[in-house]
């Protein structure tokens, strides 16, 4: 057993310290809401830009959330959960004649009739070589037709990147795995020795342990600590513990589904473009909860966490699996949200390709005409999207860019070279602003909260400002909305390294503003443009 094999524990404990000192220095819960002067963390400063709103009264904005789904119950966004005042819940009728049946609180896209829902779906890059295996599977470059060359060497493209992807995803889940059985080596026994659910450096540092295993767990669990200088705390290996487990859970499904040459969740959905889905919101939440918490948590309940615009009303729609979106349920979200009131929209999700953008650009175009501003993450995947594509984009199939839309790239906590988050996209055409996006502290289902990092974070906190500027100044238009955010958003002078390299470069080369929103001069700006 590996509780019981030391030379093994101390194997995992060099392998593990490698990965933990990669991530940023600790930051304290909520700091993207900080003002850099004041607090010394470089957040969105809200309380300087709620003073200035201090003798405005705020109306209710709705904000559609497109995503995984939403936990409806959470104790701190349930009272901001839009509802649907026409439609009658449970009498299986389109009361409000709006095509869906009994969405009184948004609608499902990835689910059925029957009340299924998907869960899981393959990537687009699966699917795409899927459909040229059938054709090429059994082909060589002598036995393909002239006519069929192109083709065949586009299949060679998407064999080449598929067999690589999903060897990164399998030896992902190789290192996982190993992490998550050296940590049930290590915590659980101290946890048990020391009779405790959490336990600090001193407390392990005053424990006496009575049989040398433990004593031995007891040295691995300092030298950890010791070997991370301080970033990382007791408290926090204990959480990484406690999450390893749907971590590994999390990697193993994506390996199974994600690659999977044979699964088709779509089966579950149907191949209709229109009058499919059902009104299930809340399953699989936990990306979309995040999500809408950063955004609107309610602030006056003493309890959880602050949105930046409290007074925003949540719309949750789901259309994100755990996999690549399609390009249908994208664009019928867009529409639902669109058609259903909502101002602003969030989309936290994105994909390498889009084989029916124009259905997405289409709706892209509705949006603009109605006065609905998007909002989008730009990626996970370190790369200059002004050379690779990031889907859904601004840039629409006819060659123009859309006016309503903001592109969000991630910053963390840290105002030094790492100040630009690691994992985080950049372009200095193909995203707009940075967002604080790195350990963001909110919801989680079952009345939970915890930290995530992603732009799929810094992206509700465009939402978020987007939100607090419509509650107070709700005569401004999609475009006045970008316009104040962006040019109001701050420079910051440093040399940063750019996204998944040591490669030091000026903040301001990696997007189009070269700047991070601010919720304050945000404010301030539209003060000004609104006398």
């Amino acid at each position: 057993m590996i509780k019981n094999n030391i030379a093994l524990i101390l194997t995992s404990f060099v392998i593990l310290c490698s990965s933990i000192q990669l991530q940023a220095q600790e930051v304290p819960d909520g700091w993207h809401l900080l003002d850099k002067k004041k607090d010394g963390y470089p957040g969105i400063s809200l309380d300087k830009a709620y003073k200035l709103l201090k003798n405005r009264t705020p109306q209710p904005v709705i904000i559609a959330v497109l995503d995984s789904g939403l936990d409806i119950e959470h104790e701190d966004l349930k009272n901001r959960v839009w509802k649907n005042e026409d439609e009658v819940a449970g009498n299986n009728t389109d009361d409000d004649g709006n095509g869906f049946i009994d969405d009184t609180i948004g609608w499902n896209f990835i689910g059925n009739a029957n009340g299924e829902s998907l869960v899981a779906e393959t990537l687009e890059m699966t699917r795409i070589y899927r459909d040229y295996l059938k054709r090429f599977g059994t082909k060589d470059k002598y036995t393909i037709t002239p006519e069929e060359r192109e083709d065949y060497l586009i299949f060679l493209g998407f064999k080449e990147k598929y067999e690589e992807a999903k060897q990164t995803w399998q030896e992902r889940y190789n290192d996982t795995k190993e992490e998550s059985d050296f940590l049930e080596s290590l915590v659980p026994p101290l946890l048990k020795a020391l009779d405790k659910e959490s336990f600090s450096r001193k407390e392990l540092e005053k424990f006496k342990p009575r049989s040398s295993n433990i004593e031995k767990l007891k040295a691995t669990y300092l030298r950890i600590l010791d070997r991370n200088n301080g970033r990382l705390t007791s408290e926090g290996l204990i959480d990484r513990y406690t999450s390893s487990v749907s971590r590994l859970e999390e990697v193993e499904l994506r390996l199974k589904y994600n690659y999977s040459l044979d699964f088709d969740g779509r089966t579950i959905v149907g191949e209709t473009t229109s009058g499919y889905g059902n009104s299930d919101v809340s399953k699989r939440s936990e990306h979309g909860t995040h999500v809408s918490g950063i955004i609107g948590a309610q602030s006056d309940n003493k309890i959880g966490v602050r949105g930046i615009a409290p007074e925003s009303i949540i719309m949750p729609i789901r259309n994100t699996p755990m996999g690549d979106e399609a390009d249908v349920d994208v664009a019928n979200g867009i529409r639902y949200a669109v058609d259903n009131g909502a101002r602003v929209i969030n989309m936290s999700f994105g994909k390498d390709y889009s084989p029916q953008k124009e259905l997405v650009d289409a709706a892209v175009k509705y949006a603009q005409e109605k006065g609905v501003l998007l909002v989008h993450g730009a990626g996970n995947d370190n790369t200059n999207i002004d050379y690779y594509y990031n889907f859904p984009s601004p840039l629409l199939l006819d060659g123009t860019v859309a006016t309503n839309w903001i592109e969000v790239g991630a910053t963390s906590g840290n105002y030094n070279e790492d100040f630009v988050a690691s994992f985080s996209n950049y372009g200095k055409k193909g995203v707009d602003v940075f967002a604080p996006g790195v350990d963001i502290y909110s919801t989680l289902p079952n009345n939970e909260y915890g930290n995530r990092s992603g732009t799929s974070m810094a992206s509700p906190v465009v939402t978020g400002i987007a939100a607090l500027l419509l509650s107070y100044f709700p005569e401004l238009t999609p475009e006045e909305v970008k316009s104040i955010i962006e040019d109001s958003a701050v420079s910051a002078s440093l040399e940063v390294h750019k996204p998944g390299t040591e490669e030091p470069v000026p903040f301001d080369t990696l997007s189009k503003t070269g700047k991070v929103v601010n919720a304050y001069e945000a404010v301030k700006l539209a003060l000004e443009r609104t006398k």
